[in-house]
């Protein structure tokens, strides 16, 4: 048996990739830490000697403490019926920091992750584990409490629902810039028509105000949204470009420098095809944004 010491940094290793993988299942970056950390709690209590692999024992333990946060949380939001809901962004620096690509080992694309959370938890799952951290069935099988063959099945329904719905994002920084560029221009512009030029005639508002400030909505149709962004940009908030998961977006600050909302942007074709705000102040003031604080 390891000693605690030897078990701690044992642990320690594997901690990127177990934050990794729960963040891809609950796409909170707190949620991921806590699960992450009882995982540190159940196996500093557990007797180890016997397991061959330490980070696939992890990964399990892990996925079983975000499987049960996942159902708690799928009927606490049946029982708000708050339907719009935007994962916790990780934000990066634009310009290509070491330590802001470092970050990105945790990120997936958010609007990957907005259509992850249309899942049933066990779905969700069965997905990530086998299709993004190549897990088998027979190892994912015992931690939904389902047979291999039942595993599979979850995947690939969940892989059906993820394809019929990611958008077909267009991976180029340049061109995402370029867009985003002209988008602000246009707003900061009043550019009605310049505003529903840059944008797709079937593109996704998802605004994420949090229960207490009835901000968040669900916007569709350029016209709509440029309407929006018009509006937005009357604020007096000063936009700051960063990358979100990944890709061009914008962290949107108050006068006296307080985060006011970040903003990821979908852009394929030259278009953008969704927009997703969180700007629920509570999970604002929780985002880790030491990359661009600098």
């Amino acid at each position: 048996m390891p000693t605690p010491e030897r078990l701690a940094e044992l642990f320690e290793e594997h901690r990127a990739h177990l934050r990794a993988v729960a963040y891809r299942m609950l796409g909170s970056s707190s949620d991921a830490e806590d699960a992450v950390q009882e995982g540190w709690f159940r196996l500093s209590r557990a007797d180890v000697s016997g397991v061959e692999n330490l980070r696939a024992w992890l990964t399990t333990v892990v996925a079983r403490v975000c499987l049960d946060m996942l159902r708690t949380r799928t009927s606490r939001r049946e029982e708000s019926l708050d339907e719009v809901h935007v994962p916790d962004p990780v934000i990066t620096r634009a310009d290509g920091d070491p330590e802001s690509d470092a970050m990105l080992a945790d990120s997936v694309g958010l609007a990957l992750l907005v259509v992850l959370e249309t899942l049933e938890p066990a779905e969700r799952l069965a997905f990530v584990l086998h299709d993004v951290f190549g897990m088998t069935f027979d190892e994912i099988g015992p931690v939904v409490d389902r047979s291999p063959v039942a595993a599979r099945q979850l995947a690939s329904r969940a892989r059906r629902r993820v394809q019929s719905k990611a958008l077909n994002a267009d991976p180029d920084l340049h061109e995402q810039r370029r867009v985003v560029d002209a988008f602000l221009a246009a707003a900061r512009e009043g550019d009605f028509e310049g505003l529903v030029t840059v944008l797709d005639p079937d593109i996704v508002l998802r605004a994420d105000g949090g229960a207490r400030t009835g901000m968040s909505r669900l916007v569709r149709g350029a016209d709509t949204v440029a309407a929006q962004a018009a509006t937005f940009s009357k604020s007096g908030l000063s936009n700051h470009v960063v990358l979100v998961n990944g890709s061009i977006g914008l962290v949107s600050r108050r006068p006296d420098g307080r985060v006011f909302s970040v903003m990821g942007f979908t852009i394929a074709g030259g278009k953008i095809v969704q927009i997703d705000i969180l700007a629920d102040p509570e999970r604002l003031s929780r985002l880790d944004l030491s990359a661009i604080d600098r």
